[in-house]
């Protein structure tokens, strides 16, 4: 397994996406590129190995990371944004890095409900990302954010 650098993070390289396991998708965080981006990530080899409930939830949740970056890693210019997907026998393991503006205080965000009162229209980005996960971490090396997510999920045969 080889390494590759990005930035000062190194993660797996995706040569091994031919089996299946692995996928390494990137894109400008941009809103326009991240939907297209988002797509190419659903129709990975990983992803398409889930069944469709678990794929449904992936998305949901790549949906909001990819979208949290844009609106604040990146809200003061573009950049890119690298996401793999490890597909492992009970879960699914994503890795996102961006170059973008750190997370406040250098932590994630905690992820509560928004009061009912209040009724934001955003705010559950965070409670949505860590109710589909089982785990959530975050690091920031030199310019490099990295997010380490992993998901229960099932696969179905192939």
């Amino acid at each position: 397994m080889q390494l590759v650098d990005f930035g000062g993070v190194s993660i797996m390289n995706s040569h091994c996406q031919t089996g299946g396991g692995f996928a390494l998708v990137t894109m400008p965080g941009d809103s326009g590129s991240v939907r297209s981006g988002l797509e190419r990530a659903l129709g990975s080899a990983p992803l398409r190995r889930l069944l469709p409930c678990d794929r449904e939830r992936v998305e949901v949740l790549l949906a909001e990371v990819l979208n949290n970056i844009v609106e604040h890693a990146y809200s003061q210019g573009e950049g890119e944004i690298r996401l793999l997907l490890r597909l492992e026998p009970t879960r699914l393991c994503l890795t996102i890095e961006d170059e973008g503006q750190p997370m406040p205080q250098g932590q994630l965000p905690e992820g509560q409900l928004p009061a009912a009162e209040a009724l934001p229209e955003g705010g559950f980005g965070w409670f949505l990302i860590r109710s589909l996960s089982t785990e959530v971490g975050y690091m920031r090396r030199g310019n490099t954010n990295r997010l380490d997510i992993a998901m229960n999920c099932e696969q179905w045969g192939g």
